[in-house]
């Protein structure tokens, strides 16, 4: 069976040596957040995760969701975790206290968020959409509404839902057919089916509070005709608690590759009551609050995978004998190209954590920070770096786990050791939230294009200042500044030619959007590689010192040159591939 040991050695490592994340909180107004309390909350925060979250993981994939006349029962434990899980705090952990929060950061729920990835992906999502809810409403809702619902939002004794997926309305929420109909009294009739709608129906909680995407009779057609609503799985009562049951029911779940823990419902609205959350028509916008930071989430899934199959095959690897290595060691860790593998998953797995934080990090300058020009730029990064987040750590996860697989060999494949539920509860990562050829089109077709090329620009100078900086600190770390310096050149090159190009060809964007995204992503690995190496030399603890700058060298000759390749493969036209009619392609 798959294990789970919070790492928070490395977690404290990148808050505090590369990040130097409490005083940026303090910058930001956000003084509660002291170096104490943060390694206090994560060490609380690991010990539940450990013992009541980690351990249903197999179980709960191993039973699934149960649907029976229209009620969802969740795996066994469940529910008694949940209730532990927000009694304690975690899910509020950084909402406002005027809603039931705590007001910590931003960051540190994120913290929290990858430990419980990686110990149950599955359980993770049940909070995670809460957090989700709770944000639209709390950014678009009336008065009334987040009187009404955030404070049961915030601490996690209601969950929430985003319901926008329907048959025929993927990616394309343009076709969403929904309709919400005015009552007379301030509330709207909602009439339609929504599918893929995580967590829409359980129990875990009083009531489940649902994010609705729906067209009001007047609304003109396509997009800008959506409109944002609340609905209550159980009507409230005057006094704000459950009463009337609402006419939303879920007709049926998903049997799914993995994710057994979470379930998958098609819901249909048969005459709801919901009330209009923001103004008319301004439904993606709304969502989009929502969205965007569920992309961040979905990252941080991602990252606890990464991590989850990263320990598990190095925990594997130093204790499996088999055959001689060159070197005369016995376990296979040894073997060069396991070593390889294992060295592959912790450089990722290590240089995306900081890609994660530091976006988190930056959520909470954008919102709190006193400095206009702080939050315009904190803002650029956050903008800049979600598609890489989601993309880049989620398709990781996937790769990992099937690289873990290949770690544990025979063993891999055989559902006992728990390695390939990896696998199968990654896959969603990829597709959920905008698929990843989405996120690259996304970091292309916009982020290159906003402010006339300001937020690319800003990352430049902000690679190139750490390059200049060289051996101020003491530390010889030429193995990893001259490819640096060299993948930062090229992806410049690329970024450019895609600017430009985009101008006259949209289908040279689409075609390399997916190699530039993880080009991106290696070179920003490779930033955040030198900063640990630099970071580890100047902590005073030889073992970590050393293990962090093989794992950079390893990425510095390994992984980062690929970006070169990526980049010279984006920057080819895409008109020949386009120009053969899409039927000619079977």
């Amino acid at each position: 069976m798959a294990t789970y040991q919070a790492p928070l050695r490395e977690i404290q490592f990148v808050l505090h040596d590369v990040l130097n994340a409490t005083a940026r909180f303090g910058e930001a107004g956000l003084a509660d957040a002291t170096r104490g309390t943060v390694d206090g909350v994560l060490d609380e925060a690991a010990k539940l995760i450990q013992e009541r979250i980690a351990p249903l993981n197999a179980t709960g994939d191993a039973q699934g969701c149960r649907f029976r006349d229209g009620a969802v029962e969740a795996p066994a434990g469940y529910a008694e975790a949940y209730r532990l899980f927000w009694q304690a705090g975690w899910v509020g952990l950084s909402a406002a206290p005027d809603h039931g929060g705590q007001g910590l950061p931003y960051t540190l729920s994120k913290v929290v968020e990858e430990m419980v990835c990686s110990a149950n992906v599955g359980f993770a999502l049940y909070p995670g959409l809460t957090s989700s809810c709770f944000e639209a409403i709390e950014a678009n809702g009336t008065e009334e509404q987040k009187r009404l619902y955030l404070p049961k939002l915030a601490t996690g004794e209601w969950t929430g839902t985003m319901c926008m997926t329907e048959p025929q309305a993927g990616s394309d929420l343009a076709a969403v057919k929904t309709r919400a109909t005015p009552n007379g009294d301030g509330s709207y009739a909602l009439e339609g089916g929504k599918i893929f709608i995580t967590s829409g129906e359980h129990d875990l909680a009083g009531n489940i509070i649902h994010f609705v995407l729906a067209r009001l009779p007047d609304s003109p057609v396509g997009i800008k005709g959506l409109s944002t609503f609340v609905v209550p799985k159980f009507l409230l009562k005057p006094d704000g608690t459950p009463g009337e049951r609402n006419r939303v029911r879920c007709v049926s779940i998903e049997h799914k590759m993995g994710m057994h823990g979470s379930v998958t419902c098609s819901m249909a609205f048969e005459g709801a009551r919901g009330w209009l959350v923001g103004q008319p028509n301004q439904g993606i916008q709304n969502m989009f609050v929502m969205m965007n930071l569920a992309r961040i989430m979905v990252g941080f899934q991602g990252l606890g995978q990464c991590e989850l199959a990263t320990q598990n095959a190095i925990r594997y690897a130093l204790d499996r004998r088999q055959g001689k290595a060159f070197n005369g060691g016995e376990v296979i860790a040894d073997h060069p190209d396991v070593r390889r593998m294992l060295l592959t998953m912790k450089s990722v797995t290590e240089g995306g954590r900081v890609l994660g934080y530091e976006t988190a990090l930056h959520v909470d300058l954008a919102a709190h920070h006193p400095d206009a020009a702080v939050r315009e730029a904190a803002q650029d990064w956050v903008d800049l770096t979600t598609p890489l987040v989601k993309a880049f750590l989620t398709d990781s996860a996937f790769e990992l786990g099937s690289m873990a697989v290949q770690v544990y060999g025979g063993h891999g494949f055989i559902r006992e050791h728990g390695i390939e539920q990896i696998v199968r509860d990654s896959k969603i990562l990829a597709l959920y939230e905008g698929t990843n050829g989405i996120q690259a089109m996304d970091l292309v077709r916009r982020k290159l294009m906003l402010h006339n090329g300001r937020l690319p620009k800003r990352f430049f100078e902000r690679v190139q200042a750490e390059l200049a900086r060289g051996g101020a600190d003491g530390a010889d770390l030429g193995f990893i500044e001259r490819p640096l310096r060299s993948a930062v050149q090229e992806l410049a090159a690329a970024t450019q030619w895609l600017q430009e190009s985009f101008k006259r060809e949209a289908n040279d964007a689409g075609f390399g959007a997916v190699d530039y995204l993880r080009a991106f992503a290696l070179v920003m690995l490779g930033y955040n590689w030198l900063r640990m190496a630099r970071a580890a030399a100047r902590a005073g603890d030889p073992a970590l010192r050393d293990a962090k700058r093989v794992t950079a060298e390893f990425f510095a000759t390994r992984l980062l040159p690929q970006a070169a390749a990526l980049c010279g493969i984006v920057r080819n036209p895409a008109a020949p591939l386009m120009q053969l009619p899409a039927t000619r392609l079977q």
